[in-house]
């Protein structure tokens, strides 16, 4: 074998056994997510006060068994998130050092909670007020909402998942700034354009309503300037890292040369020794 080749195939390996990992804690998941679906189902379904006088219908004979395959796929995924993390970071971290290891491995439980804060703040703030729109628009327009409880819960998923990877930027952001990827200059440096993709974001995953857009930009733009206050924190730790890293490999330098010097002594005298 090619030794050139074995590093690769060694990657690919571990690769392969923590995508394994990954896939036995989603499988588990799953099936803890088929006990769960029913009752998560009928909470989204009359959670709502202003929306209980909906009557969700099945349009199609298999959509009921659609929802429930949905929501519990959903429920796995958020169970599995941390291990998915955890194996992404394990795959990483050959890479990092001492110091950046012991950082990025704190990360994962911040990130899983962000998730969920993104899901909570879009399901009960964002989604109710969504749904309002909707359903006065239907009003004034005078036009008879018929809603399919798959149509339902899809619109339900497609709002609500992405806001709980938006929330991720602050992790994002701490994480690339404590490898020294990111420098938060930039961030600020370029504020005005990221807010601009942000109300950009928020425009296309929002109705068509400008108090809808507001309400999906404030919250974004909070994040970012939470992620540029954060990220601050991470770039300085890591000035200080690689200050004392250099610092390490100038003592470690230092003592081989001096090393060296002791041996070149030690190897003078022994020919001394042996001359006289």
């Amino acid at each position: 074998m090619d030794p050139k080749e074995l590093p690769i195939i060694e990657h690919i390996e571990e690769l392969r056994k923590r995508l394994i990992i990954c896939a036995v804690f989603f499988v588990i998941a799953l099936i803890a997510g088929f006990y769960v679906a029913e009752p998560i189902i009928k909470f989204i379904q009359h959670d709502n006060e202003e929306l209980e006088a909906l009557t969700l219908n099945a349009f199609k004979v298999s959509d009921p068994l659609t929802v429930y395959l949905e929501v519990s796929f959903f429920v796995a995924l958020i169970l599995t998130s941390p291990v998915i993390l955890y194996q992404l970071w394990a795959f990483i971290t050959p890479g990092l050092y001492e110091s950046e290891r012991k950082a990025t491995l704190k990360y994962i439980p911040y990130s899983f909670v962000l998730f969920l804060v993104g899901l909570l703040f879009s399901y009960f703030i964002l989604f109710p007020n969504v749904m309002n729109f909707m359903m006065n628009l239907s009003e004034r327009l005078d036009i008879q909402q018929t809603i399919g409880i798959n149509e339902y819960f899809s619109f339900l998923f497609k709002l609500v998942i992405p806001f709980g990877f938006l929330f991720q930027l602050p992790v994002i952001t701490l994480f690339l700034s404590r490898l020294g990827v990111l420098n938060p200059n930039l961030m600020s440096k370029f504020r005005k354009y990221s807010y601009f993709v942000l109300f950009v974001i928020a425009v296309l995953i929002s109705p068509p309503d400008l108090i809808s857009y507001i309400l999906m930009s404030i919250p974004l733009f909070v994040l970012y300037e939470i992620s540029i206050a954060i990220a601050k924190i991470g770039y300085k730790k890591y000035l200080k890292a690689e200050e004392q890293r250099m610092q390490e490999e100038k003592e470690a330098e230092q003592r081989q040369q001096v090393e060296a010097a002791l041996a070149e002594q030690r190897r003078l005298i022994e020919q001394m020794k042996e001359q006289n």
